[in-house]
């Protein structure tokens, strides 16, 4: 995958965790855009007519701004887990849940440089 690609592909990623839904695209590419200090057109030329190149300001902001959202969301995920062990403790579905969660985040941690 080049430099494109992978910008394309965290854009993506943080378009759609940003999206509220039907009518809101634009506006989460701009919310995503102000988020992480890079213009409204390279978010939208990013999605709808990829360049050549991508600066490596721009890449290093997004690489920065998909670790953060994949922080963030491991961080819900643990707590709506955490909930659901002290709601239902015994629930198989809880059990296997935090068996997933704990794969994922063992996963992603030795991924890491």
């Amino acid at each position: 995958m080049d430099a494109v690609e992978q910008a394309q592909s965290w854009a993506s990623f943080l378009v759609k965790s940003e999206y509220r839904g039907p009518g809101d695209l634009p506006n989460a590419m701009r919310r995503v855009a102000a988020r992480i200090g890079v213009s409204y057109s390279t978010i939208r030329k990013l999605r709808y007519a990829p360049p050549e190149d991508v600066f490596a300001s721009v890449f290093l902001k997004l690489s920065a701004a998909y670790e953060a959202e994949l922080r963030r969301q491991q961080n819900a995920l643990a707590h709506e887990l955490e909930i659901a062990q002290r709601t239902r403790p015994d629930s198989m579905l809880v059990r296997a849940s935090a068996a997933l969660a704990g794969s994922a985040v063992s996963s992603s941690a030795a991924s890491r440089p």
